[in-house]
Order: structure tokens, then C-alpha cells, then sequence
């Protein structure tokens, strides 16, 4: 389904409701996460949440974040089943082509912040291993310094080890959750230049390498 042919579903359905809490409870049930930092992802305006992306599971864990809907990138091949399209389509995902530059699907999450609602968006692009976070893609810092965003970087520690790159199934681990200062997209009365953004996006970095150390702890 192309991301031009989507529509913002902002309300917060009945069957939104109800999938949010049966993975609140399936989530604490077997990972019992320690959360550190609510307080710094904004009640109201833009906002992207750059979480670090070790495991497949990372996504699910911003509903312990804020009580906000959030809406996040998926792998578009996850619409072609059925049941499943119509479950995270509710949850607030919409489709990105996987190792493309999909111009649709960044026009849909620029379109979410415009309308002053919450982006995740995993700057680090793809899952990655190890405890150093390297270099970043561009597109968070890019998409907010367009929208005028705030960005809150997010560690999420032991879900590496909850679902493992290959695992069918996560396993209980505790997870602790870290969520940063939030970071001002750079902003200019003229043009925004590459320098700009690799500045910014090289800050994100940073700061996601330090809330990560800490989630590990």
C-alpha cells in the first residue's frame, strides 16, 4: 500500500485501545521495563522519538513512553498479510520500502509531525548490534528541522538479548528504557544546509550513545 494512498487516522479507536493494552501487559509480563525520563518527550507539538534499534521488538515499547499515539515506519511486506495490515495500520504504522529512498513514506511522516504528532523514527535506519551506536542516517534531523520538531533520543537496553537478530520468539528479560533531553532540530530563516544537519544529526548520536550506556546499566 503506498504511503500516498494513507491517511492519518489520529483518533485513538476503540481497537487502538484495546491492542495498546494487551501489549502493555504481554510487554510487562515479560519484560518488566524500567522507564527513566517521561517527563522529557513533550505533552503537545511535534515530536520524534529516536529510539536506538537492536531487536524487533524496540518499536512496541514507546507505549510505555508517552500516553501519546505514535506513529512509526514499517517494512512495506508486512502488507501483504491481511490481519496483520489492518492490526498495525490501527497502531499507527504506515509502509516504507526497505533500501530505497521511498520520497512517499518520508512525505507521510513529515505529514505526521505537521500536524503536530509524534514520529518514531530509528535514525540508526536498521537493527544494529553491538553497545556503540555509529554513524547515523540523516533523515530524523532532516524531517524535524522541516516540521520544527523536538527530537528525544531513546536507549532500550537488553531487547538485543530479549529477541536476537534470527529469534522467532522474544524471551523475558528486563528491559530499561532511557529517554533523553530532547534536542532542538536546527532551525534558520533561510535554508537549512548539510552542515547543519550533520551537526545535528552528530549531537543525536551522542546523546544516543549516552542514553544507551545508561539503559545497559
Amino acid at each position: 500500500m503506498p504511503a500516498a494512498h494513507l491517511t492519518l487516522k489520529i483518533r485513538r479507536t476503540i481497537g487502538y485501545r484495546i491492542f495498546r493494552v494487551l501489549v502493555v501487559a504481554l510487554w510487562t509480563a515479560m519484560f518488566r521495563p524500567q522507564v527513566e525520563g517521561q517527563e522529557n518527550i513533550p505533552a503537545s507539538g511535534p515530536v520524534l522519538i529516536a529510539p536506538i534499534h537492536r531487536s524487533n521488538i524496540d518499536f512496541a515499547f514507546t507505549v510505555f513512553m508517552t500516553e501519546r499515539k505514535t506513529f512509526f515506519m514499517a517494512k512495506d511486506s508486512l502488507w501483504r498479510i491481511p490481519l496483520l495490515r489492518s492490526l498495525i495500520s490501527t497502531m499507527g504504522a504506515f509502509p516504507v520500502k526497505r533500501g530505497t529512498a521511498d520520497r512517499e513514506s518520508l512525505a507521510f511522516a513529515q505529514s505526521v509531525l505537521e500536524q503536530k504528532e509524534v514520529l518514531v523514527m530509528f535514525p540508526e535506519g536498521t537493527r544494529q548490534e553491538g553497545p556503540d551506536v555509529l554513524e547515523l542516517r540523516d533523515g530524523a534531523m532532516f524531517i524535524a528541522s522541516r516540521t520544527g520538531a523536538t527530537v528525544v533520543p531513546v536507549g532500550i537496553g537488553n531487547t538485543q538479548r530479549a529477541m536476537p537478530r534470527g529469534a522467532k520468539f522474544p524471551r523475558p528479560v528486563r528491559v530499561r528504557i532511557v529517554i533523553g533531553e530532547a534536542i532542538a532540530a536546527p532551525s534558520s530563516e533561510g535554508r537549512i544546509t548539510r552542515t547543519q544537519i550533520a551537526e545535528a544529526t552528530e549531537q543525536l548520536r551522542a546523546s544516543l550513545q549516552d542514553v544507551y550506556q545508561r539503559s545497559m546499566s
